[in-house]
């Protein structure tokens, strides 16, 4: 005989196993992407990138990104388990049908995570050792290895990038991009990379790129850049 106390306890009881059930579905239902952290406060890296910028460059900019990676994951399961740097270096293992679609957002995400910890406040505020040699060495020092980065940034029409890399060569070279494409996928590893996209800087720059290049290298952090350095010649 069923009793009331038995009826209550059998209800508790499934109720505690939908929760149970609910919460394993919570958990499968993880994105395979995850947008990072930024790491440090939006405010961090004030006066030279505002606070709302930063805030609306990662939550939302970024995030987007993620969201559309974590869209196509079920079109092509490889986005969930191979490398964004690796997958990039090689766009032509990409399927045809989604191919644009991943390229803009997988690089929008490596690009952005690859700027957020090179401005991760506390690291060196100029080149030293090994890296700086290799600056000296290529372009004659900090200050004019600077004035070509900026005219990359200045020179790219629309949005994109602009990079300080190792080419497939071993030597330092300066490049820029479109939109969302990496150095990657021609051999290059990046050693620095700032984001000309005006929504990178037009809050508090407005149409005066050249002032937000000029105040970007404030927030490099170098022992990041030189980190990518060793990496890239090991």
């Amino acid at each position: 005989m069923i009793t009331r106390r038995t009826s209550l306890a059998l209800a508790l009881g499934a109720g505690a196993a939908g929760l149970l059930a609910g919460r394993g579905a919570l958990a499968q239902a993880k994105p395979a992407i995850a947008l990072p952290p930024l790491g440090y406060p939006n405010e961090a890296l004030e006066p030279h990138i505002d606070t709302t910028t930063m805030m609306i460059h990662h939550n939302r900019h970024h995030a987007a990104f993620v969201a559309n990676l974590n869209g196509l994951v079920e079109r092509w399961p490889d986005l969930a388990t191979k490398s964004p740097a690796e997958i990039m270096a090689n766009p032509a293992q990409i399927p045809e049908a989604i191919r644009q679609a991943v390229r803009n957002n997988l690089g929008g995400h490596y690009n952005h995570s690859f700027f957020w910890d090179l401005m991760t406040p506390g690291g060196a505020k100029a080149p030293a050792g090994d890296l700086k040699a290799a600056i000296d060495g290529a372009f004659g020092s900090l200050e004019q290895l600077q004035e070509k980065v900026n005219a990359a940034g200045l020179a790219r029409f629309g949005s994109g990038w602009a990079w300080l890399v190792v080419n497939k060569d071993k030597k330092l070279d300066i490049v820029s991009t479109p939109n969302q494409d990496t150095p990657l996928e021609t051999g290059a590893t990046p050693l620095l990379g700032v984001d000309v996209w005006e929504h990178a800087y037009y809050l508090k720059y407005q149409n005066r790129r050249a002032d937000y290049l000029k105040s970007w290298w404030n927030v490099v952090n170098w022992d990041k850049a030189a980190a990518h350095f060793a990496r890239a010649k090991g």
